[in-house]
C-alpha cells in the first residue's frame, strides 16, 4: 500500500512539474517598458517600414516593449524640408499618428543639424554662402513650421544635434560659420517659440569625453544665463565593448545633471566590432573601404563576445538605474540587429549585433538580465 501510495505521489510531483514548466513556456514575453515604469522611459528610433506599417514584426517588438519613440531619419532637416518653401510631412506625420495611438513619449529629431541639412539652406541664387540676416530667417521659419505642426505633440526636441567637437569647441558648421555660436541660443528661442510646453534638448555624441563634456557644461550655463530655456541634454551612447570608460560616461551624466536639467541616454548601440579609428566617435561623414577582417562574425557570435556583449549592456544599465532620478529616457538606435546603422558604418557591409533584439525580433538574454537588474530598484 505504502509503495503505491508513493509511487502516486511521486507521478503528482512529474505531472505539476510539467504543468509548471508548460506556464513557463507559453508565459508572455518580458517587456521592457513595464519593468523600467517610474524609473525612465525606455525609447527606440522608427524607421519608414515601422512607421508605415510594413514591417510589422518589429512594430509589434515597439508597441510591446517600448515607452518612447524618436524619429530615426524622417524629420531631419533634408528629409523634411528638401527646397526652399516645400515641406514633405508624409512620413513624419504618420511617426506622430504612431505614437500618439499607441500613448509613447514622442521625441523629434532633429531641428538644427549640420549633417542631412538641405543644402539650399546655406546657399544663395549665386551659389554663394547667404547672409546671416538670411540663415536666421530660415533657420526661424523651418523651426517655426516643424515645430509648430506637431505642437502639442512632439513631447521633446532635439533642438540642436552635435554641435561641441572633442576639445570642447564650437563645430565649425555652416551654421557656426555664417551666424556664429549664437544659432544654438537662437535655435532654442525659435523652437520654444513655436511650443512653449514642449521639452527642448542638445544633443552630442562621445559625451564621455572630458573636453566635449567640458565645452557642453560651458554652453548649457551661457543659455541657461541669457534665459534661454533648455530642459536637457542628450548623451548619444553609441559604443563598444571597450570604449568608453564607464566611469567618465558617469561623470558625465553627474556633470549634466547639476546644470539642473534631466539627462537622457540617446541613440544607444553596443557594437561587437573593432573600430578602424576609435577617434572617429559617431561621425557620420567618415567612411572606410571595407576590409573582410574588420568582419569576423558573419555567422553569429562567438560564446566569448556574446557574453562581453551582455556584461557590458548590463553594466551601462545598472549605471543608467543607479541615476534614474536624473535620467528621464533611454532610448536604443533601433529595434532589431539587422536595422542598426552600425552594420553599414564606418565600413559598409559588416555584420554588427548592437541591439536588444535580434534579426528575428527576438529578445536577446540580456533582455531579461535588464529587467531581472530593475526589480532591485
Amino acid at each position: 500500500m505504502k509503495k503505491n501510495y508513493l509511487i502516486a505521489v511521486l507521478i503528482m510531483e512529474a505531472l505539476l512539474l510539467s504543468a509548471f514548466e508548460l506556464i513557463k513556456l507559453e508565459a508572455p514575453l518580458p517587456k521592457l517598458k513595464e519593468a523600467l515604469a517610474g524609473k525612465f522611459y525606455i525609447g527606440t528610433a522608427l524607421n519608414a517600414e515601422q512607421i508605415t506599417g510594413k514591417d510589422t514584426a518589429s512594430a509589434r517588438v515597439v508597441k510591446e516593449q517600448f515607452s518612447a519613440i524618436v524619429a530615426e531619419n524622417c524629420m531631419k532637416s533634408g528629409p523634411i524640408h528638401p527646397k526652399e518653401n516645400v515641406y514633405n510631412f508624409t512620413l513624419p506625420d504618420q511617426f506622430v499618428d504612431f505614437g500618439i495611438k499607441n500613448k509613447l513619449f514622442i521625441t523629434g529629431h532633429c531641428l538644427v543639424w549640420h549633417s542631412q541639412a538641405p543644402e539650399w539652406m546655406f546657399r544663395d541664387s549665386l551659389d554663394k554662402d547667404v547672409t546671416r540676416e538670411v540663415l536666421i530667417r530660415r533657420m526661424k521659419e523651418h523651426i517655426g513650421m516643424v515645430v509648430g505642426r506637431y505642437k502639442g505633440k512632439v513631447k521633446g526636441w532635439d533642438v540642436v544635434n552635435e554641435g561641441i567637437e572633442d576639445d570642447g569647441t564650437f563645430r565649425k558648421t555652416k551654421y557656426y560659420e555664417i551666424i556664429g555660436e549664437d544659432y544654438i541660443r537662437l535655435a532654442f528661442q525659435f523652437a520654444h517659440e513655436a511650443d512653449p510646453e514642449a521639452e527642448l534638448y542638445y544633443n552630442d555624441y562621445s559625451m564621455a569625453n572630458p573636453g566635449r563634456r567640458d565645452g557642453v557644461v560651458a554652453m548649457v550655463k551661457k543659455l541657461k544665463a541669457q534665459g534661454i530655456k533648455i530642459d536637457g541634454i542628450g548623451m548619444q551612447c553609441h559604443i563598444g565593448l571597450d570604449y568608453p570608460d564607464i566611469n567618465e560616461f558617469e561623470k558625465s551624466v553627474e556633470a549634466f545633471a547639476a546644470l539642473g536639467v534631466k539627462v537622457m541616454i540617446t541613440e544607444m548601440d553596443i557594437s561587437v566590432l573593432s573600430m578602424p579609428d576609435k577617434n572617429v566617435g559617431a561621425e557620420i561623414s567618415r567612411s572606410y573601404e571595407y576590409q573582410k577582417k574588420m568582419n569576423p562574425y558573419i555567422e553569429g557570435l562567438p560564446d566569448s563576445i556574446n557574453t562581453a556583449f551582455e556584461k557590458r549592456y548590463l553594466d551601462f544599465f545598472k549605471l543608467f538605474l543607479k541615476h534614474k532620478d536624473v535620467i528621464s529616457r533611454v532610448t536604443t538606435w533601433g529595434v532589431n540587429d539587422g536595422q542598426s546603422w552600425k552594420n553599414n558604418w564606418p565600413m559598409r557591409g559588416r555584420t554588427d549585433y548592437p541591439l536588444l533584439f535580434d534579426r528575428k525580433n527576438q529578445p536577446k538574454p540580456v533582455v531579461n538580465m535588464i529587467i531581472e537588474e530593475a526589480r532591485k530598484y
